[in-house]
C-alpha cells in the first residue's frame, strides 16, 4: 500500500469536506498532497512536561514531523492554496513574511514542487535591509530553490502594510507578462482557513483509531497570522470534537487576532462568533520573533526532558505561555486533558545560535587514559 501511495505526493486531488463542515462556502474543490500520503496523519502522544497542575494529561501533535522543507502548519494551508493557483494558471507564487518566515520557506518550495515561480517579500530591520540576508535557518532553504528574495524594512512594512505590499509586486509582474498567485501572510486567508478544518477530522480519526478513546477538553496552540486558530476553533466546534481553542498569540494582540479570525470566519459563512469558539492570550513577549532568555532556557529544557524541540517564534513561546498560565491559574487547567500543536517552524532556531550558546554546554574532550593500547591505522575514519 505505501509504495503505491508514494506516487500521490504532489497530485491534485477532489477534495470532499466533512459532511460537519458541507455547510460552509465556498468549497474547495480541489487541493495538492503536499503533506498527505507522505507526511499526514501527524503523531499524537503524551508529553511529559513537568509541573503540569493535578491530574492534567498533556498530548502534543507533530505537525512539525510532516517534513523539513514543507513542514509544519503552513504546508496544511498550501494544499489548498497551490490547487487554486493552478487552477487560476498562475506561473508564479508571490507571498510576504518575516525574515525568518516558515511560511515563506515552505511555499518556496511548494511553487517550486510545482514549477512555479516564487518571490518572496521578506520584513527586516532598518539597519540590514540594504544588506545581503545571508543563508541562515529559512532564507538558506529559501535560496537553495532560487526563490527571489525582496527585502522591506520593518518601517516600510509597518506604513504600507502586507497587501499594499504584495499588490505592487504583483503589478510589476503583471506588466512584465507573468501570472502571479499572491498568497497573504502565513497563508492565511479563508481558503487557506481549510487546512485546519481539514486537521480537525484528522485529529477527530486518529482518536476514533486509537487505543485510549481519549477526549481532549482542550486545544493549545500559538497564533501568529490567524489562519490555524479559525480553522482549528471551527472545526473543533462544528465536528464531534467540541475541545476548547486557547491560542497563544506570538505577534500583535488577541483583539486583533479574534477580529482577523471573524473576517475569515464570515468568509467562509461559518455563521459563528470567534469570541465563542477561541480564547486568545497574549503571549508576545519582547515582540515577534523576539525572545528573552527565560523563553529560550526554557525551549533548551523541554528539548533535553523530553526530546521534543519548539522553535523560538511560535510554538516555543505559547508553551512557555501555557506552563506559565498554569502555575498562575492551576484550577483552570486541573484535571484536563489538553492537546497542543507543534506547528513546526525548527529552521528558526538557527537564528538563535548565539542567544542558546549559553543554555548549552554539556561537551568536553574525551579523556583517554595513556594505558589504552594504541595503533597507526586501526581506527577507520569513513
Amino acid at each position: 500500500m505505501a509504495s503505491s501511495l508514494g506516487f500521490e505526493f504532489l497530485t491534485k486531488k477532489p477534495y470532499s469536506p466533512p459532511s460537519w463542515a458541507s455547510h460552509l462556502h465556498p468549497l474547495p474543490s480541489h487541493f495538492f498532497s503536499l503533506a498527505h500520503v507522505c507526511f499526514l496523519p501527524t503523531p499524537i502522544h503524551r508529553w511529559n512536561l513537568p509541573n503540569l497542575p493535578t491530574n492534567t494529561e498533556l498530548w502534543i501533535k507533530r505537525d512539525d514531523l510532516s517534513g523539513m522543507q514543507l513542514s509544519g502548519n503552513k504546508v496544511r494551508k498550501l494544499e489548498f492554496l497551490m490547487a487554486d493557483a493552478i487552477a487560476q494558471g498562475a506561473d508564479s507564487i508571490i507571498t510576504i513574511g518575516g525574515i525568518q518566515s516558515n511560511h515563506c520557506r515552505a511555499t518556496a518550495v511548494a511553487a517550486k514542487y510545482l514549477n512555479l515561480d516564487c518571490f518572496l517579500i521578506l520584513r527586516t530591520s532598518d539597519l540590514l535591509v540594504d544588506q545581503d540576508p545571508g543563508l541562515t535557518g529559512n532564507l538558506l532553504v529559501e535560496r537553495m530553490v532560487g526563490a527571489h528574495v525582496h527585502l522591506i524594512s520593518k518601517q516600510e512594512y509597518a506604513k504600507i502594510g502586507s497587501v499594499t505590499l504584495t499588490n505592487v509586486l504583483k503589478e510589476k509582474l503583471i506588466k512584465e507578462g507573468r501570472r502571479p498567485y499572491v498568497i497573504p501572510v502565513g497563508g492565511s486567508n479563508s481558503l487557506g482557513t481549510w487546512g485546519y478544518i481539514e486537521a480537525v477530522r484528522e485529529i477527530e480519526q486518529q482518536i476514533q483509531k486509537g487505543t485510549g478513546n481519549v477526549k481532549f477538553d482542550d486545544i493549545v496552540v500559538a497564533c501568529g497570522s490567524g489562519g490555524t486558530i479559525a480553522g482549528l476553533s471551527l472545526g473543533s466546534s462544528l465536528s464531534a470534537l467540541k475541545a476548547r481553542v486557547h491560542a497563544f498569540s506570538v505577534c500583535d494582540d488577541p483583539d486583533y487576532f479574534h477580529n482577523f479570525a471573524q473576517g475569515l470566519l464570515d468568509g467562509l459563512k461559518a455563521g459563528v462568533s470567534s469570541r465563542d469558539i477561541v480564547h486568545i492570550q497574549n503571549a508576545k513577549g519582547l515582540g515577534y520573533a523576539m525572545n528573552t532568555s527565560e523563553e529560550l532556557n526554557f525551549v533548551k529544557e523541554v528539548a533535553a526532558t523530553t526530546g521534543v524541540v519548539l522553535d523560538p517564534v511560535y510554538s516555543g513561546k505559547a508553551a512557555y505561555a501555557m506552563l506559565k498560565d498554569m502555575s498562575e491559574n492551576p484550577k483552570k487547567w486541573e484535571r484536563r486533558k489538553i492537546l497542543f500543536i507543534h506547528t513546526g517552524g525548527l529552521l528558526g532556531l538557527y537564528d538563535k545560535v548565539d542567544q542558546l550558546a549559553s543554555f548549552v554546554g554539556n561537551w568536553q574532550r574525551m579523556d583517554v587514559n595513556e594505558s589504552v593500547p594504541r595503533q597507526d591505522g586501526i581506527g577507520k575514519m569513513f
